[in-house]
């Protein structure tokens, strides 16, 4: 019997999903992935819904990247996404994928991420964590 791709990548993906779940804590709903991914660099952004705001959740020191980057290298070279949107909700876990040409791109992650969450959360506030102390926020001249 040969081992489709699929038997592969379910497991993968569920490996994830308890990856978020671990770092997000509490019950596996309204939980939100959204992962950049290319050769070499993986871009993770992990989002709860609590319902009035969508919190963004740091990642930290989880090894999430590197479980993401294992499922990535199991489609062939010329088939892997780019992008995928992760969900888990009611305990079961979605994954859609995106396979455009990020790093040909215009747009920015973080603008692509912007966009994705308005598209998914529509004008509902997204809350980050503060900036570290002494940091500085780069921002284009006028």
């Amino acid at each position: 019997m040969t081992t489709d791709k699929y038997d592969l990548l379910g497991p993968a993906l569920a490996k994830v999903g308890e990856e978020a779940m671990a770092i997000v804590g509490g019950k596996p709903d309204a939980v939100y992935l959204y992962v950049e991914i290319g050769e070499g660099w993986v871009g993770p952004s992990l989002f709860k819904d609590e319902g009035n705001a969508v919190r963004y959740i740091d990642i930290g020191t989880s090894d999430i990247w590197r479980l993401l980057i294992d499922a990535w290298c199991i489609e062939p070279t010329d088939k892997r996404w780019t992008a995928m949107h992760y969900t888990i909700e009611g305990g079961k876990f979605d994954a859609q994928f995106e396979f455009d040409d990020l790093e040909g791109s215009d747009e920015s992650t973080d603008d692509r991420r912007e966009r994705v969450l308005h598209a998914r959360y529509g004008d509902k506030p997204v809350i980050y964590p503060p900036m570290p102390a002494g940091s500085m926020e780069l921002r284009p001249k006028p």
